[in-house]
């Protein structure tokens, strides 16, 4: 394949860059042969023109696909170099948080710096038996791998884990080792797990320390060996550790601290043990304040040193020697605060009294003047005398120093030791797998012996790992039968050579040592003259002479030569030690003791451990000869020994890589810096490994996945049924060099970049025919637009085109009438302008003349008025002059008629007084009447004239009168118009003014009114407005109220169904939580107890060994012994370690202490099980209470009506006495007065005789119903009554039925009823009868159409089972449904045979009574007749048959049968025979008919003893048997049918009401087996979890593959392009399970449960169970395997989700509950298939996936990878999203499901409807002892 095959516009490739190491651009131009520069563009988008190399003309890297990127494995990349590697690594770290990468055999871990939740025991679970492709990388893949190689090839295993300071290799080699104890041990005897585990925070404490890289640096290395036995349990384990970093003990750079333990013994000071260490803040002392960091952040020391105490007393290291240890480690820190002065240049002194000697001494244990000697004087030796030497200042300070990191050493040493002795085990070790946590590849601005050394050590390492990774690629090459063509890779052989060969660096290093004068410049010099020039990899730096350059395999280390040769001998002098071995402290003289074995690499312990941190102590004379060998052995010469000694153990295992990679600085989490991640990268190897693989085939392919992938790059006609052959062919097209790819026998090999063109191939073809089906829906989408168009522009035209007529029309019928109505209105215009101007003129006209007639009216009037006014007036003046004048000449006559009648008056009194007065008065009066009477005369005279002037003047007058009558009546009549016209005037005119008065009133009136209405209007309207403001307002406040008082109403009703609800759901899981910790401790105490049981059998065979002649009892017998009983458990719990500890004591391998913890423990769980169970009783009972509390307040039950019952019940057995009698009087007067001829059965008179006794019995029941009718009611009239006191109560009621009875005596009673008795008594009959009939033929309907549709059902699931199947399956499948039919048949024959049997046998014991009675009555008669008469009579033999009687469902067996029974009805039972012949439950109603037997002759012995029998026998099958389906199936449906019938049968009310009266009958009566109802409860719980346990064994291996891996809707999914590379010995030869397979499975489960007859309930509850646990294995997978997290996949997932659904609707078991289980996968695989992109799309997830937490969220949307390049990948801003939106939700931080959580089961109460006595027992159970009773 050429470059400019792959070299062409738009293809993407990688370019050196300082910054960003690499850097992606982009061609825009094709590439051709010859060209020097290449025109990019990056993807700022900035245009670049890269040059090519004139020398290599090397292009720059191609970039992988972005369906590529992420992989799990580094080396399935289709372009294997740094860039991709580099990129990949990026991109799982960064944006999909994934810190675990395979790299071939090797797992690459990124430190993240952040606490991750992928280490909790359910990861762990996970991972464990799975395949290491299969999962996405985890340290957890890598240790199960080792472990499954260790049990498989029988080989031992080594993991080495290596990276920088700070990489996390600690931690990665802590979670090996964590799962090694978890997997391998049980987590309840996890002893030596827990030592293990415990190791690591005693080394770190003394072998870790805070550095500026890493807060937990590992300052030594060390190769931990876990050992196991051949059961693969950890047994023990043994530790080495090399090149512990002694120099920290005295020195810490700038921001680092000491070793961890002195801090921690700082932070504890305050506690009350270590004040005799006088020890104070951690800046007080110089050994760990030179850091200036004393305090990491987030640790507390003071807890750290708990733990570290907790560890060590874990590993056997007692207080006393803790306390030890603490006493040297605070010495080594008052050491270090020892000063010195100077005396002179050459000598110095301590200060007398000196309290920090003082103290060192004091905790030492050695003399303060020896001490303080030794500190500042040496002794040298002479070959003739010896002397002490003072030494200066400076080599004081040096030799203390080196004094406390000798003790130091000899410490750590010390307790590695003691941790080695605490993880020893005698029991012989089988195999182990060593974890290695050694130091990477350094190099630093100053590098020195320590560095030297790490990086010989690597270099060793980086051999043996290019040696295993050449192997392992030549073995698969061989394995697959392809071409071996030699792999060139890097041999870093002459490095090593160079440090560790004759003459090399080590060599000369310990040859300067021996010399007396040599110095690190003489040394430096050697090296120059021996390696300068003549070896390639060894250089001199331009500037020093006193460097060296080493070209390692990582990378070019210069090294100064300064401290080297001090370094190597690591002098301590002799004169200090001798003063500490003299030490009275016996802790401090042990660690110094044998120091020239302990000096020896090679003379460890006998596990072969070997230190690298000795120290040779410096003699007072090296004499020849003096010293050892080994005492003159340097530091350099030790480690090469040692790191020999590991390679050969390295060697001898099977190996596997961790390499940790630090992916910053600055401890920053999730921070990717390329320059130090490639810079890592390249000293790990991992870069090495590429090369290797790139240089031969990385890629590798099946052929089915070949053919799966590129299956579109072929024509039909190019596929065969040979698919070799087929993928053979396509290459040959494809790739024509044939150096580009290698057929194997299984796989087909790729060199690199072959992929990607394939895939280049693929994805053009692909979008090619996309384009083609884009091009072709977009032109069918085009034209069905276009004529959608066209049809809605026609449809537009026309109602357009219409719309326009229409207003066109309506146009000219607008404008005919706009005319006709202009018309109109002009007219009306001109009408009303007329009409308006002439009423106009005639209201002027009107108007005027009315003015000038009102003018001229007024005139006349005022003229008429004036003349009346002046008439009146002057008629008033007249009058007022007359009547002035009048007055005046009245008054003036008055006066003078006063004045005149005063004189007068005097003249009469003067003449009154004298007679002639008198006379002359009446003299005058006759004269005056005679005057008078002239006067009248003349008078008369007078009037006649005046009469007849009269008459005339009358005459004239008349005529005047008539003529002035006529001119007065003309004038009159004119006057009389002018008075009309003038009234007709004045009315208008009144009739106006009242008008105009009116008017002006009412204008008045209405302005006031108007006003008032205005100001009214004003005011209502404000008002209005006010109260429509006020009623809104109110109306708002109303409807506020109204809606707060329904919102309260509503949020009250809501809070209290919420709270109800609540408080019911917490009651609920408060129960299952009891439930579940109850039903888990059952489960332990089971657990606990096999363990007991095993223990027992095995101090009984250890007892059993050693005595000859002892014979082994019966199984059956031995068995029942071994099995406790539910009486004597304790008992026989706490005699048996009496019993055996005799023996146990012999025999020194039984750890009497587990024995006898284990037994505390069982009394323990007992007690407790005790305590959950009394719990458990009392909320039951308030369950109960609050029950009965309800019923309580229901109407109450009548008094008389349980009175009526209890009178009924005794009535009944009187009754029943007396007809007894009355039938025993009629039998016997039958036999005196009767013949045989009449009495015989067939006899006329013997049926009459019949007739009359089942009429007196019918008679009879109906005088005692109505007896207790009337009883009944004279209990209520007694009610009724109710006296005050309770004695007066008894008295009266006795009174009453005394009266009663006396009644009934004379037959008072007798009358009432007699006359309804018959009619009531033929009622009841038919009535009863017809009852009976109808319930017998609708339960007969009932029963045939439940059979018809269970064989309807079953017949469908067959139909839909068979087609599925293939041709021979469906004949085999068939004829197998034809055999079941057939003896489903005959099973059903062999029933109505039994009941013809049944009723046969009914019948001929009838007859057997009847011929019975007639042979007595014929007896009766022959003792009546005379001997003459017998001797005529022939004699006929007399029958005496045996009388029987009914079953009474009870069956009877001898107790000596007992063992028997339990052993053929328990133990040989063998469960599928009993399923397929006999009736569902049989041995439970077998079990429990032989206990109403004992409960009927109140036998308890009998009744424990059975029952005991009964649950040790079951659970000694289930023991034995205990892995197949059926057998746990058959005997939890019998035990929960033995458990139902104890209570159906108990005599309790609440159990009473289901059954019938029969049933009722056969209830127990003298012994309460509540205790043994609780036993079998428990006994159900342990065997259904116990079915959950074999059903998740048997569906754990299907789960994966049928819901994950398998493609049940074929070629949705689609094969990942890079096929996924698999270690080939991680692979089992196991088939491939399909969704058929479960739900095959399914079938099989459901149908076993069904015909054992277990409850449905009970089958709703494992079906829920096991749907539980199939969801929760597929999600874990799920998110654990990013292959699998595609849209692809989330359809299949939906689909298989889909079809479990639809096999619990074909089983009717959509309510139990287990769909709800499958609901977080359900949400899982639509999280894969919905949109992620927007704000919209991240509310709608997180509104969807409630069922799932926030974590697998999460997790799902970084592992989702696309499948195909037309996919997009998951932004991380969107996840980010995510997270903040499900910031709020509190949900568990767990990431996994618990696939071992078992739901709480309950059992709930299923009577039977079968009656006992009908229950026939089979001769095949071999239970003919048994009798019936």
């Amino acid at each position: 394949m050429a470059a400019t095959e792959l070299y062409t516009k738009y293809a993407r490739v990688w370019i050196p860059d300082p910054e960003e190491v690499w850097k992606s651009a982009e061609l825009l131009k094709d590439y051709k042969e010859g060209d020097k520069v290449i025109q990019l563009r990056l993807e700022e988008g900035k245009d670049l023109e890269y040059c090519l190399d004139p020398k290599t003309k090397e292009l720059p890297p191609l970039r992988n696909p972005d369906i590529l990127v992420g992989e799990n494995d580094l080396t399935a990349l289709s372009y294997l170099h740094e860039p991709a590697v580099l990129h990949n690594l990026k991109v799982r770290f960064i944006d999909s948080k994934l810190i675990y990468t395979y790299c071939g055999i090797v797992l690459v871990a990124i430190n993240p710096y952040e606490q991750l939740p992928i280490y909790g025991e359910d990861i762990i679970n996970a991972y464990s038996g799975q395949n290491m492709g299969d999962m996405d990388p985890h340290i957890f893949a890598v240790a199960e791998e080792a472990y499954k190689q260790m049990a498989r090839d029988e080989r031992n295993q080594s993991i080495i884990v290596s990276g920088e300071s700070g990489a996390g290799k600690t931690v990665s080699a802590k979670y090996a080792m964590r799962y090694f104890a978890t997997v391998s041990g049980s987590a309840s005897e996890a002893n030596v797990e827990e030592k293990v585990l415990a190791s690591n925070p005693i080394m770190e404490s003394i072998g870790n320390a805070k550095t500026t890289r890493n807060d937990n640096s590992s300052r030594f290395g060390k190769y931990i060996e876990i050992g196991f036995d051949k059961r693969y349990r950890i047994i023990g384990a043994n530790m080495r550790t090399y090149l512990l970093e002694k120099s920290r003990v005295v020195f810490q750079a700038e921001e680092e601290r000491n070793y961890h333990i002195f801090y921690q013994l700082c932070a504890s000071a305050a506690l009350p043990e270590f004040k005799t260490l006088r020890l104070g803040n951690a800046n007080y002392f110089h050994y760990t304040k030179q850091g200036g960091s004393p305090v990491i952040d987030g640790i507390d020391d003071a807890k750290e040193m708990e733990h570290t105490r907790q560890a060590c007393t874990l590993l056997g290291i007692n207080d006393s020697y803790q306390m030890g240890i603490f006493r040297i480690l605070a010495g080594l820190l008052h050491l270090g605060n020892v000063g010195f002065t100077s005396r002179d240049a050459d000598s110095c002194t301590i200060p007398p009294k000196h309290e920090p000697l003082t103290i060192f001494c004091d905790l030492m244990g050695v003399e303060y003047q020896e001490m303080s000697h030794w500190l500042c004087h040496r002794k040298l030796a002479t070959a003739s005398e010896t002397y002490i030497k003072p030494i200066s200042k400076l080599q004081a300070i040096n030799a203390r120093d080196a004094l406390a990191k000798h003790i130091y050493a000899k410490l750590f040493n010390w307790i590695v030791d003691h941790v080695n002795k605490a993880l020893h085990s005698t029991v012989k070790q089988h195999s182990f797998i060593g974890v290695l946590d050694i130091y990477g590849f350094e190099t630093f601005e100053i590098n020195s012996f320590e560095q030297f050394c790490i990086n010989y050590a690597n270099e060793k390492l980086q051999q043996q790992f290019n040696m295993h990774v050449f192997k392992l690629e030549q073995e698969e090459y061989m394995k697959e039968q392809i071409p071996w063509t030699l792999i060139d890779f890097y041999d870093n052989q002459p490095c090593i050579n160079l440090i560790e060969a004759k003459l090399g660096i080590l060599d000369l290093l310990d040859e300067e040592c021996k010399m007396p004068k040599g110095s690190d410049d003489s040394w430096a010099q050697k090296l120059y003259n021996t390696h300068l020039n003549k070896c390639a990899l060894f250089e001199k730096p331009r500037m020093s002479n006193k460097a060296f350059i080493i070209q390692h395999f990582a990378d070019k280390v210069e090294y100064q030569c300064e401290g080297f040769l001090e370094k190597n001998k690591d002098t301590v002098y002799e004169e200090q030690i001798k003063v500490l071995k003299s030490s009275k402290f016996k802790m401090l003289s042990e660690l110094f003791q044998d120091e020239e074995k302990a000096l020896s690499p090679t003379s460890a312990t006998p596990s072969g451990r070997t230190l690298l941190s000795r120290t040779a102590v410096k003699p007072a004379k090296a004499r020849p000869g003096q010293a050892s060998k080994e005492h003159k052995k340097t530091v350099g010469h030790q480690f090469r020994n040692s790191l020999h000694l590991l390679m050969e153990t390295l060697n001898a295992t099977t190996p596997h890589y961790v390499r940790c990679i630090k992916p910053n600085d600055f401890k920053f989490p999730f921070t990717f810096d390329e320059k130090r991640a490639v810079q890592q990268l390249r000293a790990c190897g991992v870069l090495e490994t590429i090369r290797i693989s790139a240089a031969g085939f990385p890629s590798r392919w099946t052929y089915q996945e070949f053919f799966s992938r590129y299956r579109v790059l072929m024509k039909q006609k190019d596929v065969l049924s040979d698919r070799k052959q087929t993928c053979k062919n396509l290459l040959e097209k494809l790739i024509l060099d044939k150096d580009k790819y290698q057929f194997g026998k299984t796989k087909i090999f790729f060199r690199a970049g072959q992929v990607a063109y394939l895939e280049k191939i693929r994805a053009d073809k692909l979008r090619v025919a996309c384009i083609r089906i884009q091009k072709t829906i977009r032109g069918w989408l085009m034209r069905k637009k276009y004529l959608r168009m066209r049809k809605a522009a026609i449809t537009i035209q026309r109602y357009v085109r219409g719309y326009q007529a229409r207003c066109y029309a309506k146009f000219l019928r607008r404008t005919r009438a706009a005319i006709i109505l202009q018309k109109f209105q002009r007219m009306y215009v001109v009408r009303k302008r007329y009409r308006l101007m002439r009423a106009t003129t005639i209201v002027l006209q009107s108007l005027l003349r009315g003015y000038i007639a009102r003018n001229k009216y007024q005139r006349m009037l005022r003229e008429h008025k004036a003349i009346i006014i002046q008439k009146h007036m002057r008629g008033w003046l007249a009058r007022v002059h007359y009547r002035r004048s009048l007055k005046a000449i009245v008054y003036l006559q008055c006066c003078c008629r006063r004045m005149m009648a005063k004189r007068e008056l005097k003249k009469l009194k003067i003449e009154a007084r004298s007679v002639e007065r008198y006379k002359k008065l009446n003299i005058g009066m006759e004269n005056k009447i005679m005057q008078l009477q002239r006067k009248v005369d003349e008078q008369h005279k007078d009037y006649k004239s005046l009469l007849e002037k009269l008459t005339s003047l009358e005459t004239t007058y008349n005529t005047e009168t008539e003529k002035l009558r006529s001119d007065v009546e003309r004038f009159r009549m004119s006057e009389e118009e002018a008075k009309n016209a003038t009234n007709r005037v004045h009315v208008l005119q009144e009739e106006i003014a009242k008008l105009r008065k009116e008017l002006h009133q009412t204008q008045s009136e209405k302005k006031t009114i108007e006003e008032w209405a205005d100001k009214y209007k004003q005011e209502t309207e404000q008002l209005l407005s006010e109260l429509k403001e006020q009623n809104s307002l109110l109306k708002k406040e109303k409807e506020e109220l109204n809606c707060r008082i329904q919102d309260q109403a509503k949020e009250m009703t809501e809070t209290m169904e919420k709270k109800l609800v609540e408080e019911t759901k917490q009651l609920e899981l408060d129960l299952n939580d009891e439930r579940l910790r109850y039903q888990n401790l059952l489960n332990e105490f089971s657990r606990l107890e096999e363990r007991y049981d095993d223990l027992r059998d095995e101090v009984n065979l250890m007892v059993s060994i050693p005595k000859p002649g002892h014979k082994r009892t019966d199984s059956t017998h031995s068995s029942n012994e071994s099995e406790y009983t539910f009486s004597s458990e304790i008992t026989e719990t706490e005699d048996l370690p009496l019993r055996m500890e005799e023996p146990s004591e012999k025999k020194a391998p039984l750890d009497m202490s587990l024995f006898l913890k284990l037994q505390k423990r069982v009394t323990e769980l007992e007690q407790e099980k005790q305590s959950l169970q009394d719990e458990l009783d009392r909320k039951e009972e308030q369950a109960l209470r609050t029950k009965t509390r309800e019923e309580e307040e229901r109407p109450p039950m009548r008094g008389a009506e349980l009175e009526y019952e209890s009178l009924k019940r005794q009535e009944l057995e009187s009754e029943n006495k007396k007809l007894k009698n009355e039938l025993n009087e009629l039998q016997k007067a039958l036999l005196e007065k009767s013949s045989p001829e009449v009495t015989a059965p067939g006899a006329p008179a013997y049926r009459v005789l019949l007739d009359q006794l089942t009429s007196v019995s019918e008679e009879l029941e109906v005088r005692k119903e109505e007896v207790l009718i009337l009883r009944s009611q004279l209990v209520s009239q007694k009610e009724a009554i109710q006296p005050k006191e309770d004695k007066n109560t008894m008295t009266d009621s006795t009174i009453l039925l005394e009266d009663v009875q006396k009644m009934k005596d004379k037959g008072e009673i007798a009358q009432a009823y007699i006359g309804l008795k018959e009619t009531n008594r033929l009622l009841e009959s038919q009535l009863q009868s017809q009852k009976k009939s109808h319930d017998n033929e609708l339960e007969a309907l009932r029963g045939e159409i439940q059979s018809l549709k269970e064989e309807n059902n079953r017949q469908q699931q067959l139909l839909a089972q068979n087609l599925q199947l293939p041709p021979e399956a469906r004949i085999e499948a068939s004829l197998q449904h034809e055999i079941t039919r057939l003896t489903n048949e005959n099973l059903d024959l062999m029933e109505q045979l039994e009941k013809q049997d049944k009723t046969v046998r009914k019948l001929k014991k009838q007859l057997k009574v009847f011929a019975k009675k007639i042979g007595e009555l014929e007896v009766g008669q022959m003792e009546n007749i005379s001997p003459g008469q017998i001797i005529d009579e022939p004699i006929r033999p007399v029958n005496i048959p045996r009388k029987e009687k009914d079953f009474q469902g009870m069956l009877e067996y001898k107790k000596d049968d007992e063992p028997k029974l339990v052993k053929n009805l328990i133990l040989d039972l063998k469960p599928r025979g009993v399923a397929v012949n006999l009736i569902p439950g049989l041995p439970a109603y077998i079990l429990f008919m032989c206990v109403r037997h004992a409960d009927y002759l109140n036998d308890d012995q009998k009744v424990r003893s059975l029952l005991t029998s009964t649950i040790n026998g079951i659970k000694k099958v289930l023991k034995k048997r205990g892995d197949d389906v059926e057998t746990v199936s058959f005997w939890l449906s019998n035990t929960c049918r033995f458990l139902h019938c104890l209570k159906q049968y108990s005599g309790e009310e609440g159990f009473m009401k289901h059954n019938t009266p029969r049933q009722n009958e056969h209830c127990l009566t003298n012994f309460d087996l509540a205790e043994y109802r609780q036993v079998l409860s428990d006994l159900a719980i342990q065997i259904y979890q116990q079915l959950v346990r074999v059903l998740e064994n048997i569906l754990q291996p299907m789960i994966v593959s049928g819901m994950l891996e398998h493609e049940t809707i074929q070629g949705v999914s689609g094969v990942k392009p890079p096929g996924l590379r698999k270690r080939t010995s991680s692979i089992a030869d196991e088939g491939t399970y399909t969704l058929d397979s479960i739900i095959r499975q399914l079938n099989t489960f459901h149908s076993v449960m069904c015909q054992h007859g277990m409850d449905p309930e009970l089958i709703k509850q494992v079906v829920k169970q096991t749907f539980y646990i199939t969801g929760a294995v597929t999600l874990n997978n799920l998110l654990l395997r990013k292959d699998m997290c595609s849209w692809s996949k989330g359809m299949q997932i939906r689909y298989n989700v889909s079809q479990l659904e639809e096999w619990l609707r074909d089983k009717n078991l959509m309510n139990s509950g287990a769909k709800e289980t499958l609901e977080p996968l359900i949400q899982a695989a639509q999280l894969l298939q919905v949109k992620k992109k927007t704000d919209e799309d991240a509310e709608a997830i997180c509104s969807m996936c409630n069922a799932l937490t926030t974590a697998q969220i999460v997790k799902v949307l970084n592992l989702y990878t696309p499948v195909n390049e037309f996919e997009e990948r998951v932004s991380i801003s969107f996840i980010r999203t995510i997270q903040m939106r499900l910031r709020d939700r509190k949900d568990s931080p767990q990431l996994l499901m618990d696939a071992k959580h078992i739901f709480p089961v309950t059992f709930p109460f299923n009577p039977s409807s079968l009656a006992l006595e009908t229950i026939q027992i089979p001769t095949s159970l071999g239970l003919a002892f048994i009798s019936r009773v």
